[in-house]
């Protein structure tokens, strides 16, 4: 194979994540007495664009990473990975798990003066996460209600039992809270709001110039006492990852998540004490590299071809000479970083065999015509360097067994629309977020009957109404033995179909600044509100 296509020097990949760990220092170790400093501007890398910013109607770390200073959630995380209420004050769920209650946080306002209530909770869960949130629509399947005795109490009520632990991990990603009285005339996701978010944050928003920036000031009624130390956050977007490390080299910059960078100026960077360069902070964001398949292409929607493809793709290869140490083989939708519900590696699994992958394709009917047996599309998604090296492997890989892969390359609101809602491809490639338990976002990816357009869901035009009563039942069994074995029997099932294949497990890498305090001291701290980040001098 010709690697030289590839977009990244093989020794520099080898070194880089050794360079990395080396260089990656407790955050807070030398800054534990300071005292926190009021002001200044934080200046964030935003490197593809997703055309929104309401994480009540999209989950994604790209809409998180603005949407989630300026709205709120019910839950999210504390430093020890466990669930800690932000809106809610507290919580309680009956024997059966048919009814959750939440007490809400008095006195809070949303941006524009009104008040908050279970009102909006009741409005975002009945109409947003049930209806229309990519993971939230699995999540919530069998809510029906939402009850509002009081501004302050909001009673889920659901017709299948939900596990309080579920839903309490589910929540700082899929618990975000929109004003009901936008958003209750016209078409919720067609409504302005959506890209001048109104939240009860600790940032408001100011403006969005699209293609530039993004900007939010501090909100000066918001509801944590001296929060927060910030006066502002601008959002640069920046597609070029060469340019964005040159401008965090300039001080132009301070922060570039979710691995935004090169993989060599990652490297590079991690020698610069001015830096720090490491993947604390993302342990609740795990990922792992995709291919997905459209079934309405006759080729894909015949298994042999779709084990053909697994089996022709050196993953071990790929992994050993362009990722290094952060990232490993993968066996399956559940990562080996989820302890409670990784089935281990004795699951179906597709090995590289290059002869296999032929014989496959040739028992399959698609015999090689001067070297090509069929042509498909490649749609990378233009998250992180590692998909772009990824689909250029997989293209080189199918070559060699006679199938022509044409990459067709889109910002990102436009690999969303194509993949999700347009259904515009024959491949795509890019990150399946792990979020703590399978339900919360992993299993919407097999899971039938997701809303068309919803990202990081099953548009893949395949269905399995064993895989679909698998993912029911595991969602709403109470016991936590029983959970984990019907996860178990969910890999065994998805695996063996393989509607989406995913290789490879990796933990995004975080840039940023030295100047800064109270970073990455969360699981998911890119994701999360910035209350307490502060600069010193």
């Amino acid at each position: 194979m010709d690697l030289s296509r590839l977009e990244i020097n093989r020794r520099t990949a080898l070194l880089t994540s050794a360079a990395i760990a080396a260089n990656v220092i407790n955050p807070m170790r030398a800054f534990a007495q300071e005292a926190p400093r009021k002001g200044g501007v934080f200046n964030v890398h935003y490197g593809a664009e997703q055309r929104q910013l309401n994480p009540s109607i999209q989950a994604s770390t790209g809409v998180y990473i603005i949407g989630g200073k300026i709205q709120e959630n019910l839950v999210d995380l504390d430093a020890n990975g466990q669930p800690v209420g932000v809106l809610a004050e507290s919580w309680e769920a009956t024997p059966d798990g048919k009814t959750v209650t939440f007490k809400l946080r008095k006195g809070i306002t949303w941006h524009d003066g009104k008040p908050f209530t279970s009102e909006d909770v009741a409005f975002t869960a009945m109409n947003m996460w049930k209806k229309i949130l990519n993971y939230g629509s699995t999540l919530q399947l069998f809510l029906t209600s939402v009850d509002t005795p009081d501004p302050q109490t909001a009673i889920f009520r659901y017709e299948r039992p939900m596990p309080l632990n579920l839903l309490l991990r589910a929540l700082p990603d899929l618990g975000y809270v929109s004003a009901k009285h936008l958003y209750e005339s016209g078409d919720i996701r067609q409504n302005p709001t959506n890209l001048a978010p109104v939240g009860t944050g600790p940032f408001k928003f100011v403006k969005y110039e699209r293609g530039q920036y993004i900007i939010a000031d501090r909100n000066p009624d918001y509801w944590r006492p001296n929060a927060p130390y910030l006066d502002r956050i601008v959002w640069k977007v920046i597609t070029d990852r060469a340019a964005a490390a040159a401008q965090m080299e300039a001080g132009e910059l301070h922060y570039s998540p979710f691995s935004g960078l090169t993989i060599s100026d990652m490297a590079r960077l991690s020698k610069d004490k001015r830096f720090i360069v490491q993947t604390k902070g993302n342990e609740g964001n795990a990922r792992t590299n995709t291919i997905e398949f459209n079934f309405r292409r006759k080729e894909l929607a015949d298994i042999r071809v779709r084990r053909a493809i697994a089996h022709a793709i050196n993953v071990p290869f790929f992994i050993d000479n362009f990722l290094g140490d952060f990232a490993k083989l993968g066996t399956g939708p559940i990562p080996s970083t989820s302890t409670d519900f990784y089935p281990g590696p004795n699951t179906p699994q597709y090995p590289y065999d290059k002869a296999k992958a032929i014989a496959l394709l040739d028992e399959a009917g698609f015999k090689a015509s001067s070297g090509n047996r069929f042509s498909l599309r490649l749609l990378p998604a233009p998250w992180g360097e590692d998909i772009s090296l990824w689909s250029t492997f997989i293209q080189q890989s199918l070559g060699e067994v006679g199938i022509q892969v044409d990459i067709v390359r889109n910002d990102g609101g436009g690999f969303l629309k194509q993949v999700y809602d347009e259904h515009a491809f024959d491949l795509a490639t890019g990150w399946h977020q792990y979020r703590n338990d399978p339900a919360v976002s992993t299993t919407v990816w097999y899971r039938s009957g997701q809303p068309k357009g919803a990202p990081w869901t099953n548009q893949w035009g395949w269905e399995d109404k064993t895989v679909d009563k698998t993912i029911d039942d595991a969602a709403t069994e109470v016991d936590p033995a029983k959970r984990k074995a019907l996860y178990a029997d969910f890999v065994k099932e998805v695996n063996t179909e393989l509607p989406v294949w995913m290789p490879i497990e990796q933990i995004f890498v975080t840039v940023i600044t030295a100047k800064a305090r109270n970073h990455s001291n969360t699981p998911r701290w890119g994701s999360t509100s910035w209350h307490d980040l502060w600069l010193s001098a």
